[in-house]
């Protein structure tokens, strides 16, 4: 079974991390790319179990898109914050393009038949108590590692580290040990249970 995690970027000219992460070895590959047909092309050919997308992949209800006026916030955004994690709402400035392209690559990857879920390496890493990936990167790896994932790329950047924690994420809630945030007619944030 492949899980895909990514750290979607907002423009296609900056660098997306692109995570597999292999199960039941927990072999991790990642790489970097940069447009919608590179994304979907590496999908289409590893035929994921679930693709865990570091994104907005909907807006806060009573917004019809991006540009509406209308509340800032989904329930997720609530949650997280409500539990002391740090994030950027959807409307945000630079947010916004990302929130579009997310929402725009969801239905696309659905189509393929593969499940989508939202989640947030930022918020997963204060979870299992991981440093960010732009605080420290190295320790971020060797904490990912002490979970038992076997990165074999030399010196991951901080995007793939991230979308290796969301391919982590993924996996979780394939194995029934998430907890999942928000309201499914609204959107939901996948997060992994803490740690024992």
């Amino acid at each position: 079974m492949i899980v895909i995690g990514l750290d979607l970027a907002g423009s296609p000219r900056r660098p997306t991390g692109l995570s597999k992460l292999y199960y039941p070895s927990l072999d991790v590959y990642t790489s970097i790319v940069y447009t919608d047909d590179e994304i979907l092309k590496v999908i289409a050919e590893c035929k994921p179990r679930v693709v865990a997308i570091d994104a907005p992949l909907g807006l806060p209800r009573g917004r019809g898109s991006i540009e509406d006026s209308g509340p800032h916030l989904r329930l997720c955004d609530i949650m997280l914050r409500r539990a002391g994690i740090r994030f950027l709402p959807v409307t945000l400035g630079a947010m916004r393009m990302l929130t579009e392209r997310g929402m725009r690559l969801k239905p696309i990857i659905e189509g393929f038949g593969f499940e989508v879920i939202e989640v947030y390496p930022g918020g997963a890493q204060d979870i299992l108590g991981l440093p960010r990936a732009k605080k420290d990167r190295y320790r971020l790896r060797y904490g990912l590692e002490k979970l038992g994932l076997r990165i074999h790329s030399p010196d991951p950047t901080v995007h793939e580290l991230d979308a290796i924690t969301a391919a982590y994420t993924g996996l979780m809630y394939v194995r029934g040990e998430c907890t999942i945030l928000g309201d499914p007619d609204e959107s939901t944030i996948v997060m992994p249970k803490p740690p024992v």
